[in-house]
């Protein structure tokens, strides 16, 4: 029997080699959420008799040599900020409590399509605007390394369950840092695709949900190992629906394979977002072990913007992306809510946006991979608002008094240029939280990421389960 930690690409053997069947591998993870979640609260809708039909219908067809799909039989939970035909969806927001899709978000079907299985719903924070996991309907997840923490925001259930071996993998989601920054917090790994690559249909940010793509937005996977990215990536990334009569997309092959052809800049702390010294622990020894393996690192190299620049821009054009003030008109917000923002505020940032993106292909010409930190500090204890996301009120106090703001500026610098980025575990700081680190590859470079991610973890290792898992 395989076990529920263990890489998706050894689950998906495991059911090609008929060593466990869909029905046995579906009941394993719904026995273990019943036992495990409670007080993690990862997975907060099931719905397991549909999913049991589709697992004896998987068994049948496989054992009548029927040809299966790449996923077939795997059992996954889906972020609840994706419509999921058949299943309650919620986009963690009181106005879709009661909410049944029709149709599932174009990244669902593709799983499904692949023979996933799809059994329960991971919680998120309200329209997913927050860097935790908690809402009205289905209260707060927390940290399965440290319950009394948050697992991040806003893909902080999926990863949590992604980390308890609840699910074969997630799909999250990622405006500023909302992959990576749960990943970072819960020890697996995510990848942010470049903007586009992955279709975003079926976003349920606001309760007119998104058949367009919101500017920053991408969909993501997330999981136990770098073979995992790169196996779900290829199955997800595509075109809408309204793009695909006449779209294609070919990613570039990797610019490297092994660590020493690698050419790594290492932006490892900044005075604009100070890494706190746990972290930053972590993330140094990290890159000296794979200094010391043969990679080529650069310690000064930066690209040629203002940080304070970048990071400013980054905010306005993410605020602009997630209209989490629920606003109906054709005015967006800042993310904050306190003033309306017209659509031309937007078109200078764009092109602002677009000599930025110039000076990031340009420091890409000589290096292949840039490393900077997911976020500032580890994960932090639960900190809720009534004001409205708590990123806007909050404060990281346990952290030198840390702005909560801060934990968007390492994100917002990538996301906003529109950069792929994989988030692989590097370590643990001495309490036991995990840590993170941002393999930022040039625009389309994901499978450079992903490869230097598995250059990665064969130096230092990558997921471990957490203690209860």
């Amino acid at each position: 029997m395989v076990e529920p930690t263990a890489p998706l690409t050894e689950i998906v053997a495991a059911l090609k080699a008929k060593q466990v069947s869909a029905r046995e591998l579906l009941d394993l993870h719904l026995e273990r959420v019943r036992r495990l979640d409670g007080p993690i609260n990862s997975v907060i809708t099931l719905a397991p008799e549909r999913a049991q039909t589709e697992a004896a219908q998987i068994d049948e067809a496989r054992s009548a040599g029927v040809a299966m799909g790449p996923l077939a039989g795997v059992p996954i939970t889906v972020k609840d900020a994706l419509a999921t035909e058949g299943i309650r969806s919620t986009g963690g927001a009181t106005e879709l409590k009661d909410f049944i899709p029709d149709t599932d978000a174009v990244a669902v079907a593709k799983v499904r399509e692949a023979g996933a299985i799809v059994f329960g719903k991971t919680n998120i924070p309200r329209w997913s605007g927050d860097y935790q996991s908690f809402n009205e309907i289905f209260g707060t997840t927390s940290n399965p390394f440290n319950l009394d923490c948050t697992p991040g925001g806003s893909s902080g259930g999926p990863a949590a369950a992604v980390a308890m071996g609840f699910t074969g993998f997630e799909i999250g989601t990622d405006i500023g840092g909302s992959i990576r920054l749960p990943a970072a917090y819960c020890g697996v790994y995510g990848h942010k695709p470049t903007f586009g690559v992955v279709p975003t249909y079926g976003y349920l940010d606001s309760v007119r949900y998104h058949r367009n793509t919101a500017d920053v937005n991408v969909f993501g996977p997330m999981a136990r190992s770098v073979e995992d990215l790169e196996l779900l990536l290829d199955l997800l990334a595509g075109p809408n629906p309204d793009d695909a009569p006449g779209w294609r997309l070919e990613l570039p092959p990797p610019r490297a394979t092994r660590l020493s052809d690698f050419r790594v800049a290492a932006w490892l702390d900044d005075d604009l977002s100070p890494v706190h010294q746990s972290v930053a622990q972590v993330m140094a020894e990290a890159v000296a072990a794979l200094d010391q393996a043969g990679a080529s690192i650069n310690y000064t190299r930066r690209p040629h913007i203002d940080p304070a620049e970048a990071v400013r821009e980054g905010e306005i054009l993410i605020g602009l992306a997630t209209g989490v003030s629920d606003s109906d008109d054709l005015e967006m917000h800042e993310r904050d809510g306190t003033r309306d923002v017209p659509h031309r505020i937007w078109d200078v940032l764009h092109r602002k946006r677009g000599l930025t993106r110039q000076r990031w292909a340009e420091f890409f010409q000589d290096i292949d991979i840039l490393l900077c930190p997911v976020a500032p500090a580890m994960a932090f204890n639960h900190v809720h608002s009534e004001q409205g996301p708590s990123w806007a009120t909050g404060v990281l106090g346990e952290y030198d008094n840390m702005a909560y703001r801060q934990l968007l500026h390492w994100n917002s610098m990538i996301g906003s240029a529109y950069l792929p980025v994989t988030v692989p575990p590097i370590g643990q700081t001495a309490s036991g939280l995990p840590v993170g680190i941002q393999v930022v590859a040039p625009y389309l470079g994901d499978r450079t990421a992903l490869a230097f991610a598995r250059c990665m973890a064969e130096v230092i290792g990558g997921y471990v389960p957490p203690p209860t898992a």
